[in-house]
Protein backbone atom coordinates (compact mmCIF):
# COMPACT_ATOMS: atom_id res chain seq x y z
CA UNK A 1 0.00 0.00 0.00
CA UNK A 2 1.01 3.41 -0.57
CA UNK A 3 0.78 7.03 -2.23
CA UNK A 4 0.85 5.89 -6.20
CA UNK A 5 0.05 9.25 -8.21
CA UNK A 6 -0.69 9.88 -12.03
CA UNK A 7 -1.31 12.45 -14.39
CA UNK A 8 -3.36 11.64 -17.62
CA UNK A 9 -4.79 13.19 -20.59
CA UNK A 10 -7.63 13.58 -22.56
CA UNK A 11 -8.77 14.69 -25.38
CA UNK A 12 -12.70 14.63 -23.95
CA UNK A 13 -13.38 17.87 -22.26
CA UNK A 14 -13.52 17.32 -18.11
CA UNK A 15 -14.73 19.70 -15.54
CA UNK A 16 -12.04 21.10 -12.73
CA UNK A 17 -12.76 18.68 -10.26
CA UNK A 18 -15.10 15.60 -9.41
CA UNK A 19 -14.81 13.87 -12.75
CA UNK A 20 -14.59 10.24 -13.42
CA UNK A 21 -11.49 9.68 -15.32
CA UNK A 22 -12.07 7.21 -18.29
CA UNK A 23 -9.62 3.95 -18.24
CA UNK A 24 -7.57 4.19 -21.29
CA UNK A 25 -6.40 7.93 -20.74
CA UNK A 26 -2.83 8.22 -21.40
CA UNK A 27 -0.68 8.56 -18.49
CA UNK A 28 2.16 11.29 -18.85
CA UNK A 29 3.54 10.74 -15.09
CA UNK A 30 3.64 8.49 -12.59
CA UNK A 31 5.12 9.04 -9.18
CA UNK A 32 5.14 6.56 -6.11
CA UNK A 33 5.12 8.54 -2.79
CA UNK A 34 5.81 11.83 -3.61
CA UNK A 35 3.90 13.26 -0.58
CA UNK A 36 5.16 17.29 -1.26
CA UNK A 37 3.29 17.24 -4.66
CA UNK A 38 0.86 15.46 -3.44
CA UNK A 39 0.06 18.15 -1.28
CA UNK A 40 0.24 21.23 -3.39
CA UNK A 41 -2.01 19.36 -5.89
CA UNK A 42 -4.31 19.30 -2.65
CA UNK A 43 -4.08 22.66 -2.43
CA UNK A 44 -4.95 23.32 -6.21
CA UNK A 45 -8.04 20.89 -5.77
CA UNK A 46 -9.22 23.13 -2.71
CA UNK A 47 -8.29 26.17 -4.40
CA UNK A 48 -10.91 25.05 -6.77
CA UNK A 49 -13.52 24.65 -4.79
CA UNK A 50 -13.00 20.79 -3.93
CA UNK A 51 -14.45 19.69 -0.98
CA UNK A 52 -14.11 16.29 -1.15
CA UNK A 53 -13.46 15.00 2.78
CA UNK A 54 -10.02 13.02 1.48
CA UNK A 55 -8.30 14.04 -1.40
CA UNK A 56 -7.88 10.33 -2.30
CA UNK A 57 -9.27 8.87 -5.87
CA UNK A 58 -10.35 12.94 -6.42
CA UNK A 59 -8.95 14.27 -9.91
CA UNK A 60 -8.01 17.52 -10.19
CA UNK A 61 -7.69 19.25 -13.71
CA UNK A 62 -4.36 20.71 -14.45
CA UNK A 63 -4.31 24.35 -16.55
CA UNK A 64 -1.39 26.24 -18.30
CA UNK A 65 -1.40 28.61 -15.17
CA UNK A 66 -1.45 26.03 -12.60
CA UNK A 67 1.49 24.37 -14.79
CA UNK A 68 3.20 27.81 -14.46
CA UNK A 69 2.54 27.94 -10.66
CA UNK A 70 3.95 24.45 -9.76
CA UNK A 71 6.91 25.18 -11.80
CA UNK A 72 7.67 28.08 -9.98
CA UNK A 73 7.11 25.60 -6.32
CA UNK A 74 9.35 23.20 -8.20
CA UNK A 75 12.29 25.99 -8.55
CA UNK A 76 11.77 27.76 -5.38
CA UNK A 77 11.68 24.43 -3.36
CA UNK A 78 8.30 25.37 -2.20
CA UNK A 79 5.93 21.98 -2.60
CA UNK A 80 4.68 21.81 0.76
CA UNK A 81 5.85 19.06 3.46
CA UNK A 82 2.90 16.58 3.51
CA UNK A 83 2.22 13.82 5.82
CA UNK A 84 0.41 10.59 5.39
CA UNK A 85 0.14 7.15 6.52
CA UNK A 86 0.85 5.74 3.66
CA UNK A 87 2.36 9.06 1.57
CA UNK A 88 6.64 7.86 2.38
CA UNK A 89 8.61 11.10 1.64
CA UNK A 90 9.50 13.03 -1.18
CA UNK A 91 13.28 13.13 -2.01
CA UNK A 92 15.10 15.37 -4.50
CA UNK A 93 15.94 13.71 -7.25
CA UNK A 94 12.19 14.17 -8.01
CA UNK A 95 12.41 17.47 -9.31
CA UNK A 96 14.06 16.61 -12.46
CA UNK A 97 11.30 14.07 -13.13
CA UNK A 98 8.73 16.86 -11.80
CA UNK A 99 9.74 19.03 -14.66
CA UNK A 100 9.49 16.72 -16.98
CA UNK A 101 5.51 16.14 -16.11
CA UNK A 102 5.35 19.93 -16.17
CA UNK A 103 7.16 19.89 -19.93
CA UNK A 104 4.72 16.99 -20.93
CA UNK A 105 2.09 18.49 -19.84
CA UNK A 106 2.50 21.64 -21.56
CA UNK A 107 2.38 19.52 -24.55
CA UNK A 108 -0.46 17.89 -24.12
CA UNK A 109 -1.94 21.16 -23.53
CA UNK A 110 -0.57 22.98 -26.47
CA UNK A 111 -2.21 19.77 -28.56
CA UNK A 112 -5.93 20.65 -27.40
CA UNK A 113 -6.13 17.90 -24.66
CA UNK A 114 -7.13 18.40 -21.03
CA UNK A 115 -4.75 17.24 -18.36
CA UNK A 116 -5.44 16.07 -14.77
CA UNK A 117 -3.81 14.42 -11.58
CA UNK A 118 -5.38 11.69 -9.49
CA UNK A 119 -4.37 9.51 -6.80
CA UNK A 120 -5.09 6.51 -4.81
CA UNK A 121 -3.73 5.17 -1.37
Amino acid sequence: MGLDMYASRTDTPIPALDFKPEEGDPEIAYWRKHPNLHGWMEQLYRSKGGQAESFNCTPVRIDAADLDALERAIDENGLPETTGFFFGESRPEEVEHDRAFVAAARAALAEGDFVYYDSWW
